[in-house]
């Protein structure tokens, strides 16, 4: 049985489900010849691990209990009392994940798994990297830093795995790098890759007004708790981003254009999120609707899309053919055209969910398996 040690980074709702995940899947994986043993588990402000982490792993019982009290709101050092496992407070945590990696990167093996949402955790997958731990992401945020970070993290290609970054579970990540291993060059990708956005564009579309729209998408906890954290386009700009650098484009953040579906007077430092739907978001509603009739008049559909094409990257409203993938795109789902050499005049289209803690935390744990023939 082939034994895989694996230290997680972040436990919200992603980090959370993986865990069920990985808890659900013993028989098959068993069937499969191979175990996932879990060796630490960090937040924010602590980190749990097993009292010898060449040997031990945190039992199904122990994980499930995690998972019960991050659901609650609370911290980690809440299990100090339970089971034999350690907890390390912040000031001690990056020394320790640096310990458990130095000790386990180059002999049994580790991987390092970051379904957190933070920056901070740069730092520690640049120099895990270098300890020989494999590295699988769901957070975006390492990958969209500077470039020599991101050189860092990619410099050992067999060792990092990141297709949940992008399109939570959808191959869109594995299907790139297959097409350009093969001398296929892409010169253009075209996505929707907000399934919020995606919603809220189809159903303006139909004839709804904007403020209405995202009102349900927030009910319906398509959202953020403040919705303009999706309306801002911050977070499709970053995945673009990332498939940009995928395809060579040495950019950065700044080099991206990006339409926001709010003006600043809206901005969180000026509106509440209860100002910004109820005063703000109606003002916006006729721009919008102006938009949608202007482009049916054309038999386009708007999307909110990237756009990466040459030195072009940008992110916003465009008009599309409604007969497209991009144009018949309804609901939450995430489109992906890819035009190459092969793919000329009709395109590679990948479309399916494209968010959700159940689908990306699928996502993480199928990058997991595809990684564990580096493990002994």
């Amino acid at each position: 049985m082939k034994k895989m040690a694996l230290l997680l980074m972040g436990c919200g709702g992603v980090g959370r489900q993986l865990l069920r995940h990985i808890v659900s899947c013993r028989s098959l994986h068993a069937n499969q010849g191979v175990h996932l043993r879990v060796v630490g588990v960090c937040d924010s402000k602590s980190l749990v691990v097993t009292p010898n982490a060449h040997a031990s792993e945190m039992d199904d019982k122990f994980l499930l209990e995690v998972c019960r009290i991050k659901e609650d709101g609370s911290s980690l050092l809440k299990l100090s009392g339970f089971g034999s496992c350690r907890v390390f407070t912040n000031s001690e945590l990056t020394a320790k994940v640096f310990d458990i990696a130095s000790h386990l990167g180059k002999s049994t093996g580790l991987a390092v798994v970051d379904c957190s949402a933070s920056l901070e955790t740069t730092e520690i997958l640049s120099c895990v990297i270098d300890l020989g731990c494999c590295i699988v992401l769901a957070n975006k945020k390492p990958l969209t830093s500077t470039m020599e970070y991101y050189d860092k993290l990619v410099s050992q290609p067999r060792r990092i795995r990141h297709e949940s970054t992008v399109g939570a579970g959808l191959p869109i990540i594995a299907s790139l790098n297959r097409i350009l291993s093969s001398g296929d060059p892409v010169h253009r990708l075209v996505g929707s890759l907000s399934g919020t956005l995606g919603y809220v564009m189809s159903e303006v579309e139909g004839g709804k007004p904007l403020s209405q729209v995202v009102k349900t998408a927030k009910s319906l906890g398509y959202t953020e708790p403040d919705p303009r954290d999706d309306l801002g386009g911050m977070d499709v700009a970053r995945k673009a981003l990332i498939l940009a650098r995928l395809l060579g484009r040495r950019i950065t953040m700044d080099s991206i254009k990006v339409e926001s579906l709010y003006p600043e007077e809206m901005g969180p430092t000026v509106m509440s999120v209860d100002e910004f739907l109820s005063k703000g978001l109606p003002l916006l509603d006729k721009s919008i609707c102006d938009r949608v009739a202007k482009a049916s008049i054309s038999g386009n559909a708007l999307r909110y899309v990237c756009v990466i094409e040459g030195t072009r990257c940008e992110v916003g409203i465009q008009e599309l053919p409604r007969d497209s993938p991009l144009g018949r795109l309804r609901g939450s789902d995430n489109v992906l055209e890819v035009y190459t050499r092969c793919y000329n005049k009709q395109p590679l289209v990948i479309q399916g969910a494209g968010a959700g803690n159940d689908t990306t935390a699928a996502g993480v744990l199928a990058d997991i398996l595809d990684i564990q023939d580096l493990f002994p």
